[in-house]
């Protein structure tokens, strides 16, 4: 393997090819032995292309550099994208076998953004089915299995760009993020994973004027390396009315800024609200010293607010959204026979809702974001865990039971990320430390609305300070 290029950062890599000190046939060579020595053994890249195509593409984006036309900050990237967004010609399987023969007619609007930066597509990254549980599994492509330990999950949805990015398949990832999707992975697997506020990524929707509760972010091994995708993920796009129209731009600056005096408040169990595995909460707890070394205030706060109705409140929302997803395979009786069961249950609760509960759950919502908007009036940024488990075994479904507490639904054991979902404010996972068995674990920055900017120079302050990537890469040849 050629692990001297797959080491190197985005924001290096990226500087290295248009410089011409790595030719992108160098990078895609590279980064394709790389995968054939370690991606059977984790699953975390699926219908991986043809290696000649693959070759015969970043030679031409090398003849691109020798003529001074560099396509953008992604030229040569070889870049496995979620197999959530359609990438024109490749397999596009949602994890579903509804969808196991299908190949994408057309690109999603962040692919052709990925396209149009000089990415080269060599795959997909795994899912659940439908992107549904925090656990990477599902009947077309297998489990995919953690970077530090393959007898555990990889968590999910977008379990396989964690891994990938983790063992260095891939110098960067994009994901989804509904429930924990992109914070999830990170932890799980020792990386990074930015959650941006809605409207910061544009995507198109059969309906583009209610916001909703899933954004498109990105996974990487810094948060440099995630300012360089969403440079190229976010800006304006006419097609979404709530786009934003800042320059992303931004997001490739220098991230240095000084934190002396910088208010943070530990949200960690929410006033006992959420259980935790034995010893994750104080190994969290142990991350907030990193912060108070570069120089913040950290205190141990909450807003007042009734937590189990905001849980109420989102399983209303988790179940109108997915049902008009999936109505359609539901009511197709050959196709409901091959929704797994944590998607009919979904689309049922759903199909049940009446109108006076989703307006309700939605005014829950926003007394909730009120909530928070005032409590950040005496704060910069909120910190609390990612997860409420470290990774599980991999033949787990999702954990029945947390901390002696049993759970009521498949993905209560992640109600620690719905309060940021269901506050719409951007989150940054980072690396926390791992527990004496070597299992990873993380925590979340949480930022004010439209705060991806502070929260990725927040937590490369905090990634200078600890160096959780770097000190404790995963083992090569993997814990099985």
């Amino acid at each position: 393997m050629t692990a001297d290029i797959t080491e190197l950062g985005a924001v290096d890599l990226a500087a290295a090819i248009r410089s011409r000190a790595v030719s992108c046939v160098a990078v895609m060579t590279a980064y394709l032995d790389r995968i054939d020595a370690l991606n059977p053994a984790v699953n975390a890249i699926v219908a991986l292309q043809d290696r000649a195509g693959l070759l015969a593409a970043a030679a031409e984006r090398d003849a691109q550099v020798a003529r001074g036309e560099i396509l953008g900050p992604l030229h040569g990237f070889p870049l496995a994208v979620k197999d959530l967004d359609a990438v024109k010609g490749l397999p596009f399987t949602q994890g579903s076998p509804i969808f196991r023969e299908r190949i994408a007619r057309a690109d999603s609007l962040m692919v052709r953004r990925f396209r149009a930066s000089g990415a080269l597509f060599i795959g997909r990254t795994n899912v659940p089915e439908f992107g549904l549980g925090s656990q990477t599994f599902n009947p077309v492509h297998g489990a995919t299995r953690n970077a530090y330990d393959r007898t555990k999950t990889a968590g999910g949805s977008s379990g396989g760009a964690g891994v990938a990015v983790s063992l260095r398949l891939q110098p960067v990832a994009d994901g989804t993020d509904h429930a924990g999707s992109l914070r999830n992975p990170a932890a799980f697997n020792n990386v990074f994973g930015l959650r941006p506020c809605y409207g910061r990524i544009p995507a198109e929707a059969a309906d583009v004027f209610t916001p909703g509760l899933t954004t498109h972010g990105a996974i990487g091994r810094s948060p440099a390396d995630i300012g360089l995708m969403l440079s190229v993920q976010a800006g304006y796009d006419s097609r979404n009315p709530y786009s934003l129209r800042e320059d992303p731009a931004v997001f490739t600056g220098d991230l240095g800024r000084d934190f002396s005096g910088t208010r943070i408040a530990w949200l960690g169990d929410f006033h006992g609200h959420l259980p935790f595995e034995p010893g994750l909460l104080d190994l969290d707890r142990s991350a907030l010293g990193a912060f108070e070394t570069i120089g913040c205030r950290v205190d141990e706060a909450c807003p007042a607010f009734d937590m189990e109705r905001l849980w109420r409140d989102w399983l209303v929302l988790r179940a109108w959204t997915v049902a008009a997803r999936l109505r359609p395979y539901y009511e197709n009786p050959a196709h409901r026979a091959l929704l797994k069961p944590e998607a009919v249950w979904e689309v049922e609760r759903g199909l049940a809702l009446s109108a006076d509960q989703v307006t309700a759950a939605q005014e829950g919502r926003t007394a909730w974001y009120e909530a928070l908007r005032l409590f950040m009036a005496d704060y910069d940024f909120l910190v609390l865990p990612t997860t409420q488990v470290f990774p599980f075994d991999v033949r787990e479904r999702w954990p029945k039971s947390v901390g002696g507490r049993s759970m009521d639904t498949y993905h209560r054991w992640m109600e620690v990320v719905v309060p940021i979902t269901m506050a719409g404010l951007p989150a940054l996972a980072v690396p926390a430390g791992f527990d004496p068995a070597g299992r990873p674990a993380g925590i979340q920055i949480v930022g004010p609305n439209h705060g991806e900017l502070a929260c990725l120079q927040l937590g490369a302050a905090y990634d200078a300070a600890t160096r959780w990537v770097t000190r404790r890469p995963p083992p090569v040849g993997g814990r099985t």
